[in-house]
């Protein structure tokens, strides 16, 4: 069957989205020059003019972003000056909404989207557990649903709990020696009976990144939705949603440099499909006046927070016009910065990765190569002579802020057989992260090991 309508093409898309001041969506800019700015960069995040933060170099950055100072002036504005009930007719109360409205319009046209397919929830958690009970009002006892034991905790339990309702749950699981998934392994799992399969674009542990329209496609022929966990891989650059072709995609902006929500994005002939989660009086299919994601929003939305939401957009608008002059729509300037910072995580992430994979006494997770196209700079790796408690303590002390533990992927801690409470020590790095923030790393781990 399919289940997948057509997917609207960027120029469709951009026509419903763009803001009128964005002009030649075709335009070619050329980045293969381009090198960038980390002193521009870090002159937008407050955090490093603060004399304590200064001291450390920060590798906690898959735990959460700095926050850039366009969703502070935004988050600032909103508690000072529209800190009302949104939407009624006075005058900060109708700002309110309409800085609400501005951060679904701007997110939706960087990620290729809708408006309308932008959910804007508590947290990625919140945000799958969500989805995950109203696709169960689309599933019959004995359909089957394919999950990851590579994934981060909140793209797993939810699914795993369907069982429940009688939902057969299948799991695509890892290479135990390395942590990777495998094509042939989720092929070899679907059946006509898989209405569902929920993969990570990039896990949070082992950093590999999935070729996510190639599994899409080898879901799609199978009849089966494609739910995406992007946490891990969106502060490496915001994905192209209408692109990849997924039915639904997952991540945090309070790790993309933005306030503590979750973003989820849901094509529309899927939400369609879903069982209302909200107040029966929001249910759009018995109010049309109420916005498609009303049927994902079971409580009242988090006013300020969505409001400043908007400065993510604003930061990388930022950036894109101090290291480039061509005049573009909001996705292409978004997927430009994306460039920028891909070659510089990959340029400054590379001594490390080296490092730990040719170091005898250290174990990395995942990818051996820190080739931008295959991992994500966030390093996850163990000792045979050190616990991983003792590892990071020993890095805190060399003034690199770091953390061990299964970091919610518990299931991959089994998998790997590591122990679930030592787990590993993981370093994850951004844009932000400069050459001289690695080097104090490996200067660390020398005087350790």
């Amino acid at each position: 069957m399919s289940v997948k309508a057509e997917a609207m093409s960027p120029e469709a898309v951009a026509a419903k989205t763009v803001s009128p001041t964005t002009v030649s969506p075709g335009t070619v800019v050329d980045t293969a020059s381009a090198t960038l700015d980390l002193d521009f960069v870090r002159s937008n995040f407050p955090v490093f003019e603060d004399a304590e933060a200064a001291n450390w170099a920060f590798f906690e950055n898959a735990g959460g972003s700095y926050m850039a100072k366009q969703v502070i002036d935004k988050l600032n504005h909103y508690n000072t000056a529209t800190r009302v009930q949104p939407y009624a007719g006075y005058g900060p109360s109708a700002l309110a909404g309409q800085a609400m409205d501005e951060s679904h319009t701007v997110l939706a046209e960087m990620l290729n989207v809708h408006p309308c397919e932008v959910i804007l929830g508590p947290s990625t958690s919140i945000n799958t557990y969500v989805l995950a009970r109203a696709v169960l009002a689309t599933l019959r006892p004995g359909d089957e649903l394919i999950i990851t034991n590579q994934d981060h905790e909140a793209n797993i339990g939810a699914w795993w709990r369907l069982q429940d309702d009688g939902i057969k749950v299948k799991t695509w699981q890892v290479d135990p020696a390395t942590g990777l998934l495998a094509e042939d392994d989720l092929a070899a799992l679907l059946t006509d009976k898989t209405k569902l399969v929920a993969f990570t674009h990039c896990s949070n542990i082992a950093a590999q990144i999935q070729d996510v329209q190639s599994l899409t496609k080898l879901c799609y022929e199978a009849g089966a939705r494609v739910v995406v966990d992007g946490v891990s891989y969106a502060p490496h650059g915001l994905p192209d949603v209408a692109e990849l072709g997924v039915d639904a995609y997952l991540f945090s902006l309070y790790k993309t440099y933005g306030p503590h929500l979750g973003l989820m994005v849901v094509r529309d002939d899927f939400m369609q499909t879903l069982g209302h989660q909200g107040h029966y009086f929001n249910d759009p299919s018995v109010h049309p006046d109420k916005a498609a994601r009303y049927r994902l929003t079971p409580a009242g939305p988090q006013h300020a927070q969505i409001a400043c939401a908007s400065g993510v957009a604003d930061y990388l608008d930022t950036l894109y016009e101090h290291h480039f002059s061509e005049v573009v729509d909001r996705k292409a300037r978004a997927q430009q910065v994306n460039t920028l910072f891909q070659a510089h995580e990959q340029r400054i992430i590379a001594p490390l990765v080296d490092y730990l994979v040719s170091h005898p006494d250290i174990r990395l997770i995942g990818p051996q190569t820190a080739d931008h196209t295959k991992r994500a700079p966030t390093l996850a790796f163990t000792s045979q002579t050190h616990t991983s408690t003792d590892l990071a303590q020993y890095l805190l002390g060399y003034g690199v802020a770091c953390n061990h533990g299964h970091f919610y992927a518990y299931r991959l801690m089994e998998a790997l057989g590591l122990s679930v409470h030592e787990g590993v020590v993981r370093l994850s790095a951004v844009h932000y992260t400069s050459a001289e923030d690695v080097a104090r790393v490996i200067e660390a781990l020398e005087q350790i090991l």
